[in-house]
């Protein structure tokens, strides 16, 4: 009878090294799941904020000549209280310890980029935020990011510390290919999203279509009008993420409106604030399937379906960890821009 090996803090694969997983509070619940495929446990770490408002970390456990790995999304965790700010700052402080304890390497693995949208000046007098919190982990200390389908592949250029680019996107159209629907029209929500819905639609077997929409301000959308077939069809929205939802809810009643006669809908990351829960609830998408890069909090509605990216992100640390191909882990396919 075979058994399975005790669950250890430290990985050995018979390197001249050793692999110590940690998690931050932005995403605990997806660092267990990873620690339990590597057959790890997440490492000790007091993570607490004060009744000032400052993030304080120390890590309970001697970390120096290991690859370490801190899994925290630059989001929001309501059942821990942290705001996306928080989860930054205490991202960053994470990594700071660790490079101050003699590790050998420290890899962020960010699955949410937080700050992503605001990726170049749209109006005179911004700022590049995204380049920022680039600068912010490298300065720390970071010596690579482990990330998913950023919002825009400029965002890799804003380091000099390499950049491991993971994608949902064979997830989510096997997670399609296996419902079996039929007549399927895959719509990009803007001409930005076009690449990536061409790709996804081609690996379902899908046409493709694309809305017309416009931001007149900071999360604010205007949808126009369906270009492409929709009449009859079944139709699947695909976006990298999803925030409020009302430009979801919109896009959704726009195709139904063009004469498609189901809408799905299919993102990444779920950040779905404000009334997002609301908007998705009163929509009528028969399915919204989303990744677990950030947390849902409490009231999702039920036509909300989550897959686990736990996989991915485990073989993507493996691979870093023995200084394997990551791209291989999507024949290359990853750069999806």
């Amino acid at each position: 009878m075979q058994t399975q090996p005790t669950p250890a803090t430290r990985l050995d694969l018979g390197y001249d090294k050793h692999l110590m997983l940690f998690s931050g509070r932005a995403n605990p619940e997806l660092a267990a799941k990873i620690a339990d495929k590597l057959n790890v446990d997440l490492g000790g770490v007091t993570l607490k904020t004060f009744s000032n408002g400052e993030v304080y970390c120390r890590y309970e456990e001697s970390i120096r000549g290991a690859d370490v790995f801190i899994v925290q999304p630059i989001c929001a965790n309501p059942k821990s209280g942290l705001t996306a700010n928080d989860a930054l700052m205490e991202l960053m402080f994470m990594i700071d310890a660790a490079v101050g304890a003699s590790a050998h390497r420290v890899i962020a693995v960010a699955p949410w980029f937080g700050y992503s949208r605001q990726d170049k000046k749209s109006a005179p007098r911004e700022p590049i935020s995204a380049r920022v919190v680039a600068r912010m982990l490298e300065s720390v200390g970071a010596d690579r990011v482990l990330t998913m389908d950023l919002h825009a592949g400029q965002i890799q250029g804003f380091f000099s510390v390499p950049v491991d680019h993971m994608t949902a996107l064979f997830m989510l159209t096997q997670y399609f290919g296996d419902l079996n629907l039929q007549d399927l029209v895959v719509v990009a929500p803007d001409a930005g999203r076009v690449k990536l819905n061409k790709k996804f639609a081609s690996k379902i077997g899908a046409e493709l279509a694309i809305l017309d929409k416009e931001r007149p301000a900071q999360q604010v959308a205007e949808i126009g009008y369906v270009i492409g077939d929709v009449k009859g069809k079944t139709a699947v929205i695909v976006d990298d993420m999803i925030d409020t939802a009302g430009t979801l809810a919109a896009a959704g009643q726009t195709v139904l409106d063009a004469g498609a006669t189901r809408v799905y809908a299919a993102a990444t990351h779920p950040i779905l604030s404000g009334n997002a829960f609301q908007n998705l609830a009163a929509s009528k998408f028969e399915q919204i399937v989303v990744t677990d890069t950030i947390p849902l909090r409490e009231g999702a509605p039920d036509n909300i379906r989550v897959l686990s990216c736990a996989e991915l992100l485990t073989d993507s640390v493996r691979r870093i960890f023995t200084d394997d191909s990551v791209s291989e882990v999507f024949g290359g396919e990853n750069q999806l821009f």
